[in-house]
């Protein structure tokens, strides 16, 4: 990157700093010489930096606020572009929300509400002259691309979630919804990742990064993408004035009936918020990354809210989102401030590890499996933890007390620590075969022998292959 910036300034930057990445495998770079910043990128396909180059140089001409490229290497894997700071608009919306959430008239919101009005430039001046061949991977918003992102949804979180559900019926309302979707694509660009990751502000004015994805596509796509973004956590008075202003600035383009503009939108938010689920879903409950794990409830929050009002199109897949948004595994109530929460939780190991919805990743994970297995013998097969044979059988063999006197040594050190420290989230899980016998035997004493010996602790007792979600 050094000698690359070299040939096109004719001088050597005297810093060349790595940059944290995207979720891309693009590596940035700041490089620094006498009164010069500049960005290096190396990408790992050709065809990708040159949709993002080309766009970027047509936007430009355009008088759309984008990162001017510089200089692109000879095959196509690296180029140099304006550096246009660190301010990220994302940044300001999360450092609203540790300090207390969205206010109206500040800062922010006009913010927000600008880079809003500027969206409509981008869809169709944007795509005024554009060849859409360059586009990367494909040139349009598409039926495959469509099915593509809802069995993204339906493989990487909806089967993970381990809800049960008719594969066929739900590919039925998956043709339905794609259909309903492609009525009115219109000649726009969609940016397809048009959220407050990828917009950078440099002297109060929003520019836009990260467009490499873009295609022909419906104008409501990026308005979902932008409005719903579940980690942003908008209030419901901040959506409304975002799109008002939008609609606002589309006057210019577009004559929109807004009756039609509502009911296309909340179309597209379902498909967006089916996507980004998948994404979590991959990322969070698949790969186990913490802040991919913590956006999952806010989401499926959206979710609830939007279904309320159910689209007739896709009756069965309504009943399965509504059913997602009622699984016991992905609630999280607040517990009152400086109180420690302890969920209890047993599982199946067929069905994977539980994930820690509040993204703190902490506690403990114990395995029943060495325990004398009761589900080995026809009496016990259709009870549980909680049944009195289950119960008598489990006790009688001794097993599990012996097993169980380890873990509360252990757990009542942790407990008694986090709450000296005051911490909110402790989460401590049992698995077994089934998550049927043995580990809710064992979530069922544990939650209990720390609420008598914690009463001031909020204990959540979960046991997720039956749908139990209890407060002691």
């Amino acid at each position: 990157m050094n000698n690359f910036f070299t040939a096109y300034f004719g001088g050597k930057p005297y810093s060349c700093e790595p940059l944290q990445g995207s979720g891309s495998n693009r590596r940035y770079y700041r490089l620094k010489a006498e009164g010069r910043s500049c960005i290096g990128v190396i990408g790992t396909d050709a065809r990708e930096n040159k949709a993002f180059i080309t766009l970027a140089g047509h936007f430009r001409s355009k008088g759309i606020n984008v990162p001017q490229v510089y200089a692109v290497s000879e095959d196509g894997l690296a180029y140099i572009q304006e550096d246009l700071g660190d301010r990220l608009l994302s940044d300001e919306v999360a450092a609203a929300l540790k300090d207390g959430g969205h206010r109206p008239e500040t800062p922010l919101t006009d913010l927000l509400c600008r880079t809003m009005s500027l969206l409509p430039s981008i869809q169709f001046k944007g795509a005024e002259g554009l060849d859409f061949s360059v586009c990367y991977p494909q040139p349009a918003f598409d039926r495959r691309m469509i099915m593509f992102d809802l069995n993204y949804f339906k493989y990487c979180f909806l089967k993970p979630s381990g809800l049960e559900f008719d594969e066929v019926l739900l590919q039925d309302d998956f043709e339905c919804l794609a259909q309903d979707l492609l009525k009115d694509c219109g000649n726009t660009f969609l940016y397809r990742d048009f959220n407050a990751r990828n917009v950078m502000l440099r002297d109060g004015e929003p520019y836009f990064i990260d467009f490499q994805g873009g295609r022909r596509g419906p104008i409501y796509y990026d308005v979902a993408s932008f409005v719903w973004q579940s980690r942003a956590r908008y209030p419901q008075w901040l959506k409304a004035k975002m799109i008002d202003c939008y609609l606002e600035a589309l006057k210019e383009y577009a004559d929109i009936d807004r009756g039609v503009f509502d009911e296309r939108l909340r179309l597209f938010v379902l498909f967006r918020t089916l996507q980004v689920l998948g994404a979590y879903g991959f990322r969070g409950l698949v790969e186990q990354k913490a802040q991919f794990v913590v956006s999952i409830v806010p989401a499926l929050a959206d979710l609830r809210e939007l279904i309320k009002v159910p689209f007739e199109s896709c009756p069965y897949l309504m009943s399965v989102l509504d059913a997602l948004t009622r699984l016991p595994r992905f609630a999280q109530e607040a517990s009152p401030e400086g109180t420690l929460e302890v969920k209890v939780c047993s599982f199946s190991y067929k069905k994977g590890i539980p994930c820690d919805m509040t993204g703190n990743g902490g506690g403990y994970v114990f395995d029943c499996r060495a325990v004398h297995n009761p589900g080995r013998y026809e009496p016990y097969k259709k009870l549980t933890g909680r049944d009195e044979p289950v119960i008598r059988f489990l006790e009688e063999d001794g097993e599990i007390k012996v097993f169980l006197d380890s873990v509360y040594a252990l757990v009542d050190s942790h407990v008694g620590r986090y709450v000296r420290r005051g911490f909110s989230n402790l989460m401590i899980c049992f698995g077994c075969t089934g998550g049927q016998h043995r580990s809710v035997y064992s979530a069922e004493h544990v939650a209990h022998h720390i609420k008598e010996r914690y009463p001031d602790v909020r204990v959540r007792l979960i046991h997720r292959e039956q749908n139990i979600d209890e407060v002691l």
